[in-house]
């Protein structure tokens, strides 16, 4: 099997997008995170100290999206048409979404991924003074489109 991101030598490398068609393309990404029971209430009375955490998580994610290619090395700056990110809180659990799309030559999986995961990040942040006890979980890409490979779906 021929490693797309090794050369000829066994070097590391960023992978030549030049010649791939720009097509529309989407990724979508979940998480969650499982408060402990003094982060959870304050978030539904509105009381966390450091202020409103889904404003700040989604205004967060969407940062860490725009600049993806700076952490993941090998990963193309890519011109980002969209982002959505959506929170459901049920019980102590958060679980986060974020959606990315634009019209690109690859696609948006590594985005998706950092937005969710920073998502999770900020509000453990932002609740970690309440509660240490949290977990971040079940990290993981629902659905891709576009491109040469096509549609994915988790099957889980």
């Amino acid at each position: 099997m021929k490693m797309s991101h090794i050369d000829e030598k066994g070097n590391a490398r960023m992978v030549d997008v030049s010649s791939k068609e720009a097509t529309s393309r989407r990724a979508i990404a979940s998480g969650s995170i499982k408060l402990g029971r003094n982060a959870s209430a304050a978030i539904d009375d509105d009381e966390v100290p450091k202020g409103d955490v889904f404003s700040t998580a989604r205004i967060g994610a969407i940062s860490a999206v725009k600049r993806t290619w700076e952490s993941i090395p090998l990963c193309h700056p890519l011109r980002i048409g969209g982002v959505e990110i959506e929170f459901n809180k049920d019980g102590n659990t958060i679980c986060a979404t974020c959606t990315v799309k634009g019209v690109e030559s690859t696609g948006f999986e590594m985005e998706a991924l950092t937005g969710v995961t920073t998502a999770l990040l900020i509000i453990y942040d932002m609740t970690k003074a309440l509660d240490r006890g949290m977990e971040i979980g079940e990290v993981r890409l629902i659905r891709k489109s576009g491109g040469k490979s096509g549609e994915y779906k988790w099957q889980g």
